[in-house]
C-alpha cells in the first residue's frame, strides 16, 4: 500500500473559503458565523477533501479542525442528501455535542440534521431519534456499537463519510477494540478522515486499517504551544498548594480561569473550597452526569461563571473562546497533555496566561515539559505576606470542603448499592483516574470468617 502523500504548502495569495471550492449555501453559513479566512488546516484539508480523498490531519487543538472535516461532509450532502450519510466518531461527550453544533450551525441553510449518541443519556430517545435517520451521526464509540447491536433497524451500511476526530486520544482511552468492531459493520467504500493531534504509533496503526491511500496534512509538526500564550511556573512546598492556588485566584479575579487537577476528588474538593472562599466556582470531571457537565460549560462559557475546576475531560477538543488564564494545579504526567492543558487559552490569535504549580516533588517534570516545548518558563512573582495571611482561612476552608465531599460520598454510596451499573457504556464517562494513570480501585470479594 503506498505510503500517505504530504501536501504541499504554497505561498500564493491568502486563501479564501470561495477559493477553497466551498459551495454558495455553506458561503453564506460562513459568513453568519463571521468565519472570514479559513485556517492553515482547512487551506490544507478542504481541496483535497473535495476531490474526494481519505485525510490524515495533525493539527493541534484550536485549529479549526473541525470545520476541515463539517465542510466536505456537508458540500457532498449537498450533491446527493441522503440519511445516515456521515458517521463522527469523538473520545468525549462534550466534544460530540460541541462537532454536532458545529455541523448544524454550518448546515443550518440546507437543513442538516444531527443526532448525537453518547453514554449518559436516553438510549430508547436515541434509538427514536436513529431511526428518524439523521444525516450525521456523532458519537461516542462505545454507545454507538451498544445501538449497532441492540437497536433493530439501525445500521450504518449505507455511509459515505466516517470521521475519527482526536484519534489519539480515542486510543488511549481503550477504544480501539470496539473502533475495530464498528469498522467491521460499515462500508469498505467510503471516505475517510482521520484528525489528531499527534501521530503516535496507534493511530498509524489505525490509519494504515482503515484509510486507502491517504492525503497528509500537517500543521504542527511537533508538540507546540501558540505563540501568544505567556507561560509561567509558580514554586512552593506541597502543603501550601492549596494557599498558593487562592492566591493566584485572588489576584486573577477579574479573568476567566480553568483550573485543571489530576484527579476527580481534586476538581470536587477545589470548586466547593473556592465557592466557600467566595469565588464563583464550577466542577466539571467524569463523575458528573451528562446534564450536570453541560450545565457547568453553558456557565462557564456564559459567563456566569468565572472559574472551571476541571480534569483532562475538559483539555480537548472544547472551544471556550474567553478563558484568559489555565491554571496547572497538578502538572500533568505527559507532556502533550500539557500542550492540550494550556491549548484552553490564547486560541485562534488571542493571548492568554497559563500558570503551573510545582512543589518539591514536580522540578523533573516541569524540566521535561520545557524541554519538549522548547521554552523556559518564567517565575509568577508572589506575595510572600499576601499568601501568610491566607493560610488560615484557605485551612478552614479545605476542611470544610473535605467534610462535605465525606458527605456526599456517603450518600452516594447509599444511592449506588441500589442501583446496578456497568456495561460498556461506562467507557463513555471519560473517567479521569483512568486517564491521569491512577489504578481503579478493586472490588473487595466479602467473605465469611
Amino acid at each position: 500500500m503506498p505510503g500517505p502523500e504530504e501536501a504541499s504548502t504554497s505561498t500564493a495569495a491568502p486563501a479564501t473559503f470561495e477559493s477553497l471550492g466551498i459551495i454558495k449555501p455553506l458561503l453564506e453559513a460562513l459568513e453568519q458565523l463571521k468565519y472570514k479566512t479559513p485556517t492553515d488546516i482547512q487551506v490544507e484539508a478542504i481541496p483535497h477533501a473535495l476531490e474526494g480523498r481519505d485525510i490524515i490531519g495533525v493539527a493541534e487543538t484550536g485549529s479549526g479542525k473541525t470545520a476541515a472535516f463539517a465542510l466536505p461532509i456537508l458540500q457532498k450532502l449537498w450533491e446527493e442528501p441522503k440519511g445516515l450519510f456521515a458517521c463522527v466518531l469523538a473520545p468525549t461527550r462534550e466534544l460530540a455535542y460541541q462537532i454536532s453544533q458545529q455541523f448544524e450551525s454550518l448546515g443550518s441553510s440546507m437543513g442538516a440534521r444531527c443526532a448525537v449518541i453518547v453514554g449518559g443519556m436516553d438510549k430508547v430517545a436515541q434509538a427514536i431519534a436513529l431511526a428518524k435517520r439523521p444525516h450525521i451521526v456523532v458519537a461516542t464509540p462505545g454507545r454507538l456499537y451498544d445501538h449497532l447491536e441492540d437497536t433493530k433497524g439501525f445500521s450504518l451500511r449505507g455511509i459515505k463519510f466516517l470521521v475519527m476526530d482526536e484519534a489519539d486520544r480515542l486510543l488511549d482511552m481503550d477504544f480501539g477494540p470496539i473502533i475495530d468492531k464498528i469498522l467491521k459493520v460499515i462500508p469498505k467504500e467510503r471516505t475517510t478522515y482521520l484528525f489528531s493531534a499527534t501521530m503516535t504509533s496507534k493511530v498509524a496503526k489505525l490509519q494504515r486499517a482503515s484509510l486507502s491511500n491517504p492525503i497528509r496534512v500537517e500543521v504542527s509538526t511537533k508538540y507546540q504551544t501558540v505563540s501568544t500564550l505567556l507561560q509561567y511556573y509558580l514554586l512552593m512546598p506541597l502543603k501550601e498548594k492549596d494557599a498558593f492556588l487562592i492566591y493566584l485566584a485572588n489576584t486573577l479575579a477579574q479573568n476567566s480561569i480553568m483550573i485543571f487537577t489530576r484527579t476527580v476528588h481534586d476538581a470536587a474538593r477545589l470548586s466547593i473550597m473556592l465557592h466557600t472562599l467566595g469565588f464563583p466556582a464550577v466542577p466539571l470531571h467524569g463523575q458528573l452526569t451528562q446534564s450536570q457537565r453541560l450545565g457547568a460549560l453553558s456557565k462557564f462559557k456564559s459567563g456566569g461563571r468565572k472559574v472551571l475546576v476541571a480534569t483532562d475531560v475538559a483539555s480537548r477538543g472544547l472551544d471556550i473562546p474567553s478563558v484568559d488564564v489555565v491554571i496547572n494545579f497538578d502538572i500533568p504526567t505527559h507532556s502533550k497533555d500539557y500542550i492540550h492543558r494550556v491549548g484552553r487559552t490564547a486560541r485562534a490569535g488571542r493571548a492568554g496566561k497559563s500558570i503551573t504549580l510545582v512543589t518539591q516533588y514536580d522540578v523533573e517534570l516541569i524540566q521535561r515539559i520545557e524541554q519538549v516545548i522548547g521554552k523556559k518558563m518564567d517565575l509568577w512573582p508572589t506575595d510572600a505576606d499576601e499568601i501568610a495571611l491566607l493560610k488560615e482561612r484557605v485551612e478552614e476552608a479545605a476542611r470544610l470542603a473535605a467534610a462535605e465531599l465525606r458527605d456526599n460520598n456517603n450518600t452516594k454510596g447509599r444511592k449506588r448499592r441500589r442501583e446496578d451499573t456497568g456495561g460498556r457504556d461506562d467507557k463513555d464517562r471519560d473517567d479521569d483516574e483512568v486517564e491521569a494513570g491512577m489504578p481503579m480501585p478493586k472490588k473487595k470479594s466479602k467473605s465469611r470468617k
